[in-house]
């Protein structure tokens, strides 16, 4: 049977568009359609085996506490044993229909957007391996396995945010990226090398069962340490705040690149980390704590920045970040479903939303502000139809997939801390507000620019075709998950039972047509003026607009800090470490210098040096003898 085939060489699902990389990227680079072909006919496959996989893990009864395993011993360093391996449960299950689903809709989409484009080959060799990656990382047996992959996932999203690299805001967005998730990894990993070095293992399926005895029994202030510094790492490769800065600006990258990092690779790498080592955060409250405050905050500072920002790419960035803090939000109040749960119907919508941006981008030659825009739902009915899903999706809009999964986060909030259920509530009224506005400014205002409104048109087939795939998944992906149960599935200890608390559902989805009705009043009926509202709101818009400066508060801090950290090592290399080797140097040299003058070669001067010993040597003898006389 397929799904037995599947089930035993799942290995092949991230094997496969590796593959594709290899073969465009040393033969058919140069042959852009045959490239293309490759890249997607892998993809395909690596969605049919992880369909046959979930097929095969609902068929067998695959579940949480018994995943099914396959591993074998890489290598042996000492006492240390290296195992690379596949882990299948339900979770990992979920994960790799979300990632083979939107990389093959994001590759075929890039047929029709990077049409024409001098790296064609190139790009889809990218895509491929980015793919690859992410794949890889969610099959990881162990913490090594995935930090190789999670390192692979950086690694392309450099080289992706980075594609024009002739484009010095391109190249800057990938450095910046490229380093900034390198602080996050870093702490991930010391939290690894200490895993190991206290409990001899990695592997996932051991730890599940060596850690919470083992905090039983020593308490929790070492795994406290360990868990955080593990924490760090998903904090840098999910946009967390403080690490959030380098996320807006990966916008640099292809419009098809920004819908696959922000809707199902890299940027949900670290949230699927914290589900994946779950067992151990939930033993230590004081690190869960941290986490849901985190997201909370990271979810509410991103949309009040996304509240005022003009380029419609840099819109979605912010809302990304907004909603990853929910996912991690979730997770810290305990509820692994309800983030999953998020994680899955935000990977639909937020592509949707971004390969519609990309596609309203290209009608109008590349112009990303929304208020250069207008009017587009005319030009483009289709685009705007499945543009106005994924808004109604993100905003939580009853039986849209966002209603489902947010309500399940707010829910799961409440029931923790009243503090973050107000904060995600406040969340969820403007991320209506800031996507209503995205969408009204767009698509039903005035046009602005009547040039580029009248070359506007509907894209290629083969960019609509992923367009309305994926409105479908936006429009029944949430109604799926609850009606089927995705909670018995996908959980961390006993089923999660899927329930509407109306109080919730009703609250948040009355704001959020609150927030429909402010945007339409304030952009289209034009009822009350913008300008006026950011002039009245002075400083607050002034810190919305310009990012709360936190880039500029990062600039200070290197320009001070590192700088002068810096200018402090230089002057000890200059004045002290070569001082004492330069003060070597010139001792041997002096000191050559004085044997140099006693050792002439001329023998009538050591002839009259031998003689001045000689007379020295006879006068202290003769004041010795003289000094002994007088003694005696």
């Amino acid at each position: 049977m397929f799904y037995d085939f599947a089930l035993e060489h799942a290995w092949l699902i991230p094997l496969l568009p590796a593959m594709a990389f290899v073969i465009i990227g040393m033969i058919t680079r140069s042959y852009g359609k045959l490239s293309a072909a490759i890249a997607v006919c892998m993809s395909f496959i690596s969605f049919l085996l992880s369909s046959g996989v979930t097929y095969a893990l609902v068929n067998y009864g695959i579940s949480v506490e018994q995943p099914f395993v396959q591993q074998l011993n890489w290598m042996h360093i000492g006492s240390v044993s290296i195992s690379m391996g596949v882990l299948i449960d339900p979770l990992t299950a979920m994960m790799l229909m979300v990632v083979s689903t939107v990389s093959l809709l994001v590759q075929i989409y890039s047929v029709g957007y990077m049409k024409g484009d001098k790296g064609y080959g190139r790009f889809f060799a990218f895509l491929s391996l980015f793919a690859a990656s992410m794949l890889g990382l969610v099959l990881a047996v162990n913490f090594l396995q995935m930090y190789v992959f999670w390192e692979l996932v950086g690694l392309c999203s450099y080289l992706l945010i980075g594609f024009y690299y002739y484009k010095v805001s391109a190249r800057e967005a990938a450095k910046k990226a490229f380093m900034t998730t390198r602080v996050g990894d870093f702490g991930l990993l010391l939290g690894i090398l200490l895993l190991q070095i206290n409990f001899g293992t990695l592997d996932f399926m051991e730890l599940r069962e060596i850690i919470p005895a083992y905090i039983s029994m020593a308490g929790t202030g070492l795994m406290t340490v360990i868990a955080l510094l593990v924490f760090v790492g998903p904090i840098g490769k999910s946009g967390q705040f403080p690490l959030h800065v380098w996320l807006p600006d990966a916008m640099e990258g292809p419009t098809p690149v920004s819908a696959l990092i922000h809707a199902a690779t890299m940027v949900v790498a670290g949230v699927y980390l914290v589900g994946r080592a779950f067992f151990m955060f939930t033993e230590l409250p004081c690190v869960m704590n941290v986490i849901a405050w985190v997201g909370g905050f990271t979810a509410f500072f991103a949309a009040s920045i996304a509240f005022t920002q003009t380029a419609i790419k840099r819109i979605l960035a912010y809302s990304t970040i907004s909603q990853l803090g929910y996912m991690m939000l979730a997770l810290g109040v305990g509820s692994l479903t309800a983030s999953f749960f998020h994680l899955m119907t935000h990977a639909f919508f937020k592509a949707l939303l971004f390969l519609c941006a990309g596609a309203v981008m290209h009608a109008m030659a590349d112009e990303a502000n929304i208020f250069k825009m207008g009017g587009l739902r005319k030009k483009m009915p289709i685009t705007f139809a499945t543009m106005t899903i994924g808004v109604l999706a993100i905003a939580g809009i009853p039986p849209f997939a966002g209603f489902f999964s947010k309500d399940e986060i707010l829910l799961a909030a409440a029931q923790v801390s009243t503090p973050l259920y107000v904060l995600a509530t406040l969340t969820a009224f403007m991320t209506a507000f800031y996507m209503a506005r995205l969408l009204f400014v767009t698509f039903c205002a005035e046009p602005a620019n009547e040039e580029s409104y009248e070359h506007a048109h509907e894209p290629s087939k083969f960019m609509l075709f992923p367009l309305i795939v994926l409105a479908a998944l936006a429009v029944v992906s949430g109604l799926w998950g609850h009606l089927e149960g995705f909670g018995e599935w996908v959980r961390f200890g006993h089923p999660h039972e899927a329930s509407i608390d109306m109080t919730i559902a009703v609250s948040s989805t009355i704001l959020s047509f609150i927030a429909f009705g402010i945007a339409w009043n304030i952009y289209v009926a034009k009822r009350w003026s913008s300008d006026t509202i950011a002039e009245k709101t002075g400083i607050l818009y002034k810190l919305s607009y310009n990012k709360f400066y936190i880039d500029e508060i990062y600039e200070a801090l290197i320009k001070v800090f590192v700088d002068g950290v810096a200018k402090v090592f230089y002057w000890i290399d200059i004045y002290i470490v070569d001082g004492i080797v330069n003060g070597l140097a010139h001792l041997v040299g002096g000191i050559s210098w004085i044997l140099s003058k006693a050792q002439n070669g001329q023998a009538q001067h050591y002839s009259g040096v031998f003689i001045c010993g000689v007379v020295i040597l006879v006068a202290y003898s003769l004041y010795y003898l003289a000094v002994l006389g007088g003694a005696l």
